[in-house]
């Protein structure tokens, strides 16, 4: 087992990822199986860094030349003419002069060397301390520290050129010197930077107790809300009975929900819609994705309509709603498993950060690869959209159908309208932005385990259709007016909602739009900036406090009589503030020292002047 170089608490000189340049960190911590150095820098980032990734401080420091060998000057017979390296006749230098004379020359060029990464350090369009540190780098071209700088350096560079112009070395050694360098440049420029994660020590939702007792209180939960729809009296306090074990399962139900899967995988293998490149990987690789949502959805719709226009009846969801969820319960375990099983053999490199902790449970629970895949069919990504998303519009208008079949409606309820009209416009946004989707944690941190497979696939169509289960069986009548001040307020969260998240997306794909001139930001070690104008200037996540008041307007149409089908707002309201909080664990190590002066420049996180 190799032995430690670097103890807890030195001061060493760490290279950011990604580049040739190092800085000034502290080790704080080395994990003995991973091998790596968990180092901090001056503005509070933490990374995990191999151990040829740092060098001590003294390796920077500038050394003299330590040669003593001399050689008396060499006389030339074969011309009478002097050599511009040679002293004039009568004038020849001793041995201690020629010595003190090569000194001076190699000194004279180890400094000139040693000066070049300096000033490729102060150039305005790198990432110089500044950058690095959060504070507002200089873009004016016409930088005094460089220029400066630059007028120290000319006589070195002078002194360079002179001393290559004569040197009195055989032209063939300076050619090899010259193609070794050249062939070491390019390989040290090719070379990609690997980056092994480290091991996940901040275990999130409770570690592995808590992550083990959700995969037990989610299905439950699932299984709890729709046996509550189904009562005369939904209360709180009237618990449902438990249904006998076999009316819970159907082949038939099953094999359909098979069905459904399998043909929105193949609208998303269809070869229409661009392709688009995601955020860099840890290895600076970029994955490709197909954007083709929303024309999945226009073909999903025609599929449905085909089925009405032969009059099959789409109640049959409502009749067998329970079966349904157990069905899409069953499939998101067995493709947990299967997802975990294929993990154990993925490179390293492409393991989720917030899933390599080591532990079966939790590991299994968020994820443990971050993006599986199956050639180019991307799991997580077709998951987080197309079954569950979709399988929301569909469940919505089943249950819209199922009213006006058992009250014997010739038209649906205004309730049922808004909510149907409400997640239809939700549905569709997202598909319409789905590019949106790749820059979210979904995509970028978090693995493709149980806790998403369970989510996209159980809780998203089951849950999120509650009030529109909820109104089959308990109708609500609501005046015009009332439906039109919950309109209004349904509009103003959707336009909260996507004018922030379009803001956010346009400041990401190209930061130097004329249109976003307006906008003030921080910038960032990463390259990246913090918007702090516009609705980021208002509150942190104006995209969670939009998706809150759409959730409030979708729960409205149902009434006052019962909590139940506020179950969904008052569930989004402590899911968005977890994310949040998670959020800021996430963007405090990532961004350090500017997302602290964001947080002193956007004191509220979602609810303004409140939270």
């Amino acid at each position: 087992m190799p032995s430690r170089k670097f103890a807890d608490g030195e001061v060493v000189m760490g290279r950011w990822p990604g580049s040739v340049l190092y800085y000034e960190v502290q080790v704080t911590s080395y994990d003995d199986v991973a091998h790596l150095y968990t180092v901090k820098y001056k503005d509070g980032t933490e990374l995990a860094l191999k151990e040829s990734d740092i060098r001590s401080q003294s390796s920077f420091k500038h050394r003299k030349s330590q040669s003593s060998s001399s050689s008396p000057s060499r006389r030339s017979s074969r011309s009478r003419s002097r050599s511009p390296g040679r002293p004039a006749k009568g004038k020849r230098r001793s041995a201690s002069q020629s010595r003190e004379y090569k000194d001076d020359k190699k000194k004279a060029i180890q400094e000139t060397t040693l000066a070049l990464p300096v000033l490729v350090l102060f150039k305005p369009s790198e990432n110089n301390t500044k950058r690095y540190n959060g504070e507002p780098e200089t873009t004016e071209k016409n930088d005094t520290s460089c220029i400066i700088l630059e007028q120290k350096l000319k006589p070195d560079l002078e002194i360079k050129r002179v001393l290559e112009q004569y040197s009195l070395r055989p032209r063939k050694e300076e050619k090899k010197k010259e193609e070794f360098y050249s062939e070491k440049k390019t390989f040290l420029a090719i070379k990609p930077v690997e980056k092994i994660p480290a091991k996940t020590k901040d275990l999130e939702f409770g570690g592995r107790i808590g992550t083990f007792m959700l995969m037990l209180v989610l299905p439950a939960t699932v299984l709890y809300l729709l046996l509550m729809c189904k009562q005369d009296d939904p209360s709180l306090l009237n618990f449902p009975p438990l249904p006998a074990l076999e009316s819970l399962w159907e082949w038939r139900v099953f094999g359909i929900f098979l069905l459904w899967f399998f043909l929105q995988a193949v609208f998303y293998l269809l070869p229409i819609g661009k392709v688009v490149e995601g955020l860099p990987l840890s290895n600076g690789r970029r994955l490709e994705y197909r954007i083709n949502g929303f024309y999945a959805f226009i073909l999903t719709a025609a599929a449905i309509g085909a089925l009405l226009y032969f009059q099959f009846e789409l109640h049959y969801l409502y009749d067998h709603f329970m079966q349904f969820a157990v069905s899409a319960a069953a499939f998101s375990l067995a493709l947990s498993i299967y997802l975990y099983v294929r993990s154990l053999k993925a490179p390293d490199e492409e393991l989720a950060p917030g899933g390599n902790s080591g532990y079966f449970i939790y590991d299994f629970f968020t994820g443990h690869e971050l993006n599986p895949r199956i050639g180019s069919f991307d799991l997580k990504y077709f998951c987080e959209l197309r079954p569950g998303l979709i399988g929301w519009v569909v469940i919505n208008l089943a249950m819209l159908l199922a009213e006006m079949k058992i009250h014997n409606l010739s038209v649906p309820s205004l309730s049922m309208i808004l909510v149907n009209s409400f997640q239809f416009l939700y549905v569709v946004d997202a598909l319409w932005n789905e590019e949106a989707v790749l820059t979210t944690m979904d995509i970028t941190h978090d693995g493709f385990g149980f806790m998403l497979a369970f989510g996209d696939l159980v809780w998203v169509p089951f849950v999120y259709s509650l009030q529109a289960f909820y109104l089959v069986g308990h109708p609500t009548t609501i005046t015009w007016p009332v439906a039109a001040a919950i309109t209004v307020l349904n509009c103003i969260g959707y336009y909260i909602f996507r004018s922030a998240n379009s803001q956010k997306n346009n400041f990401r794909r190209n930061p130097t739009d004329p249109k976003l001139a307006n906008l003030k930001f921080i910038p960032t070690a990463t390259g990246k900036g913090l918007l702090v104008t516009g609705w980021w200037g208002f509150v942190r996540h104006p995209n969670y406090l939009g998706d809150i008041i759409m959730a409030l307007a979708w729960s409205l149409p149902c009434g006052f009589n019962h909590i139940l089908p506020y179950f969904y707002v008052i569930y989004f309201i402590c899911l968005l503030v977890h994310r949040e909080a998670r959020d800021e664990h996430h963007c405090k190590q990532k961004y350090g020292l500017a997302w602290e002066r964001y947080c002193q420049r956007v004191p509220y996180r979602i609810f303004p002047y409140i939270y």
